[in-house]
């Protein structure tokens, strides 16, 4: 497998970085981890099973001013949709 050379990426004004298109082309991945490790980060690559169908319906960082929702809160507004 070729080894595609490291190089620098910046960062947007919005946290976000890009992915050369030669390293999603590589590893054909639907998604990836970001993990944290003391001062770096680890990129690995994931999959989907083609069948799941799960996704994330609230994300804090973009829906919450970055703050997190406590599940109790979560249950209760689930609860008054379906009433509704």
């Amino acid at each position: 497998m070729k080894t595609i050379p490291a190089r620098l990426q910046k960062i947007t004004s919005k946290g976000q970085i890009t992915l050369p298109v030669a390293w999603r082309d590589r590893v054909g991945a639907s998604a990836i981890l970001v993990a944290s490790e003391g001062d770096s980060l680890r990129i690995s690559l994931t999959r989907f099973e083609q069948d799941e169908e799960e996704y994330s319906v609230f994300d804090a960082i973009c829906d919450n001013n970055r703050k997190g929702l406590p599940a109790e809160d979560v249950v209760r507004i689930l609860k008054k949709l379906r009433t509704s």
